[in-house]
């Protein structure tokens, strides 16, 4: 495969106010063409998804706002690995591949609030967020069913039924706001060092935005890099390692990377993208669907502890 397919949704995206009356035919070859994808490269961009532009880049303004702050002012906010996920991770402080140096970037990660997790005190960006983590929410659970048509399995809702607790504590699901500092000069970077580390993501679907600047590369089944350009109007969604193992490695969890550009002009901006993790609930079993036993069953919360022990 020489490209990621492009999947259209239309029909069944946000603009479709009805979802109940959709009937499972009417989905079945959006469902296919999804699963098909998924499988032979575990990446496809969707379009006519119903999520506004504007939303996408009033949240690309604020999490700026935020990250173009100072590191004292940042660190208000930080995360804390003892207490959970929310919270803001500094430069260098997470290698999703251990073979390389620690990912250039930064990130904020968003979850269901507590009392003791914040939001930055910078305008705006709690609704902004708020508003496309809720956009993703319903989203997300309709590409869901589309999986589960796309898989045949007999309840075009299980997939959905085992999410239904997205934006409660019971879920780790999050959306991150990811920035990729601008590089004034190649000494800024260390040996083997990239943007974000190859690496497969953690859980059972990826919703992500990203600006134009690029670097984002998929990796084949012929192991070979391609890359996966933003499209206007689109969004690039894959699956994570608790897909593939649901689904007996019928779903493919995908190897990625982001590269520092060759392009000077480029490689002199900084980098911006959004993504929205989906997760299982915390006490949901993931074992094999086609009941071969393939993986031992395990809860969506500790296959994820396990995970994100490795990569920090």
């Amino acid at each position: 495969m020489t490209s990621v397919p492009v999947v259209d949704i239309l029909g069944y995206g946000l603009d479709e106010s009805n979802e109940g009356e959709v009937t499972t035919d009417a989905l079945q070859t959006i469902g296919d063409d999804m699963c098909r994808a998924l499988r032979d490269i575990g990446f496809c961009y969707i379009r006519n998804h119903g999520i506004p532009q504007s939303l996408i880049d009033q949240v690309n303004t604020v999490s700026r706002t935020f990250f173009e702050k100072s590191v004292e002012y940042k660190t208000k906010y930080q995360r804390k690995p003892t207490t959970g996920i929310h919270g803001w991770m500094p430069r260098g402080s997470e290698g999703l591949n251990p073979e390389r140096p620690p990912d250039n970037k930064e990130a904020f990660n968003i979850t269901p609030l507590d009392e003791a997790e914040q939001l930055p005190d910078v305008s705006g960006f709690d609704v902004a967020v708020k508003d496309l983590r809720e956009a993703c929410h319903v989203l997300s659970l309709r590409i869901l069913d589309l999986m589960s048509v796309g898989l045949h399995l007999e309840d075009r809702h299980f997939f959905r039924k085992c999410h239904k607790s997205i934006a409660e504590r019971n879920s780790t699901t999050t959306l991150r706001v990811l920035y990729y500092p601008a590089l004034s000069s190649d000494a800024e970077m260390k040996a083997n060092q990239i943007r974000c580390g190859e690496h497969s993501d953690f859980g059972s679907l990826t919703l992500l935005f990203q600006d134009d600047v690029g670097g984002l590369e998929v990796r084949t089944t012929e192991g070979e890099y391609i890359s996966a350009s933003p499209i206007p109007g689109t969004i690039l969604i894959n699956i994570g390692d608790m897909m593939q193992r649901w689904t007996s490695d019928k779903l493919l969890a995908t190897k990625h990377r982001v590269l520092i550009p060759e392009d000077e002009i480029k490689k002199r901006k900084s980098r911006q993208s959004i993504a929205f993790f989906v997760v299982p609930d915390n006490d949901v079993m993931i074992q094999s669907l086609d009941k071969s036993a393939k993986y031992e069953p395990i809860s969506s919360l500790q296959f994820l502890q396990q995970r994100l022990a490795s990569s920090y």
